[in-house]
């Protein structure tokens, strides 16, 4: 390598090897296919090797431009939260910070503490990233993360809330039509909503409530708000967090006194972020909003 490239070749790099062609990389990045294609030659000479193999279906990478995806990444999140920290003065509420959280918290739950939030402070701007993953806010993927399991790393600030209780529920009109179920054995004899693929939480919960396996949905998702939407739409019976079915008449406890689980929430924050001003207004914003939905 006779110099060290550009960073934004490794901007267009990443572009393509998460697109998979240079057209979907010039719609994300903006640019023109013939600037793309330079930068990705630009690349490949000034590291010595070839990055991706052309083809009619698109561009393959090499096992080189796999092993430098993660390295692609790490540039891209570092810059990004440069960005975001050079948006605004540490000593004012102004500025970007970027909020990590799960489909369903995200979607549900948080929107009226951001308006309150924003209220308070309209010189803050929010991105709001939802996904089920753990984002890691040690690589500042996200300035702050709400997390449904404990966080394992040293350097984070971290306050733990009380749980989230979890509940099967139906919507009204499915009750209406099929009844409620007399005890978790009868469950068999409706139309349950539930996963498509287990993880480690699953199998805890399974653990306890073996009835509730794959087997025994007639609508598996792993998306959480689809799963709630179709308990929404009447599908079936499906588990749903008690806050949001509190607040909707027409959602329906079933056999609360025998199905129950506890969703455990945490609030994270790198600990370089406990100074500024921004970051700890939305940190104790999304702690006191979420706090009340405990049990």
């Amino acid at each position: 390598m006779n110099r060290e490239p550009d960073w934004n070749l490794y901007r267009s790099f990443l572009a393509v090897l998460e697109e998979g062609t240079l057209s979907g990389a010039a719609r994300r990045l903006g640019l023109t296919q013939p600037t793309l294609a330079r930068h990705l030659e630009a690349l490949e000479q000034a590291i010595g090797t070839q990055l991706f193999l052309r083809s009619p279906r698109g561009l393959a990478p090499t096992a080189t431009a796999q092993e430098l995806r993660p390295h692609a990444q790490t540039l891209a999140t570092t810059a990004a939260a440069l960005l975001r920290t050079a948006s605004g003065s540490a000593s004012e509420v102004r500025g970007t910070v970027r909020i990590s959280a799960s489909d369903v918290v995200g979607a549900e739950h948080l929107p009226p503490i951001l308006t309150g939030l924003r209220a308070r402070h309209p010189g803050l701007v929010v991105e709001l990233a939802l996904t089920n993953a753990v984002e890691n806010v040690l690589a500042r993927a996200a300035d702050i993360a709400v997390r449904m399991v404990a966080p394992e790393q040293e350097a984070l600030v971290a306050r733990p809330l009380p749980p989230i209780r979890l509940g099967l529920h139906a919507h009204r009109r499915y009750v209406e039509r099929r009844g409620l179920p007399a005890d978790l054995d009868a469950l068999g004899g409706h139309d349950l909503i539930g996963f498509d693929r287990e993880t480690p939480a699953i199998r805890a919960a399974l653990a306890r409530y073996p009835m509730l396996g794959r087997a025994a949905f007639a609508l598996r998702t792993d998306s959480d708000l689809a799963q709630l939407a179709a308990i929404r739409a009447g599908f079936g019976i499906g588990i749903c967090q008690v806050p949001i079915a509190r607040r909707e008449p027409d959602l329906v406890p079933v056999l609360a006194d025998a199905f129950a689980l506890d969703l455990p929430v945490w609030i994270v924050m790198h600990e370089d972020l406990k100074t500024s001003r921004r970051h700890r207004a939305v940190f104790d914003a999304l702690a006191e909003g979420l706090r009340s939905l405990g049990p």
